[in-house]
């Protein structure tokens, strides 16, 4: 007899597992995928340097704000890539305090490189989001719903105390 399934069980009250589930297949297929062909890709990669091959050069903040992540994911992002000599960076001319971030040659050799597999895993994406009955349109109705009130407002009037001890509602 097999265990339940229990995020899909849980129903909503499971979604954040029920996403980091897929998310995590979906990176163990595409690690799978770069393996078999004998490359050295992290999936996590992609985003900085589709970002910075068709931008050319973009700082952290930019690259965090233009991805919808972190000033820290992309940080510890660039922090492989520039060990791996994939990217480099540069005093932002317009701002001597800031580092923009681009592509080295080796970034575009494997960029290049990597076109035709990146335009297969978006044809694959398109199939199974067709198969999955247009989940890339939920997920857009989810972050614009999550974004008009987050999780956490809706969960503060729900829990008797918190909102006095949590110090009211957020600011989001």
């Amino acid at each position: 007899m097999h265990p339940a399934d229990h995020p899909r069980s849980a129903g909503g009250a499971a979604l954040g597992a029920r996403l980091r589930r897929a998310s995590a297949a979906i990176d163990a297929d595409a690690a799978r995928i770069y393996a078999a062909l004998g490359i050295d890709f992290e999936q996590r990669w992609f985003g900085v340097l589709d970002a910075l091959a068709r931008e050319d050069a973009l700082t952290v903040s930019e690259l965090a704000a233009a991805l919808g992540v972190s000033h820290a994911a992309v940080s510890q992002v660039r922090h492989a890539l520039e060990q791996r000599r994939l990217i480099l960076s540069a005093t932002d001319p317009a701002d001597a305090r800031r580092r923009k971030l681009m592509l080295s040659a080796d970034g575009s050799r494997l960029v290049e490189r990597l076109a035709p597999l990146w335009a297969a895993f978006a044809e694959a994406a398109a199939e199974l989001d067709r198969d999955a009955g247009g989940i890339v349109q939920s997920l857009d109705e989810l972050e614009a719903a999550m974004a008009r009130k987050s999780l956490y407002d809706r969960i503060l009037p729900r829990v008797p105390g918190l909102a006095h001890s949590a110090g009211g509602p957020s600011e989001s």
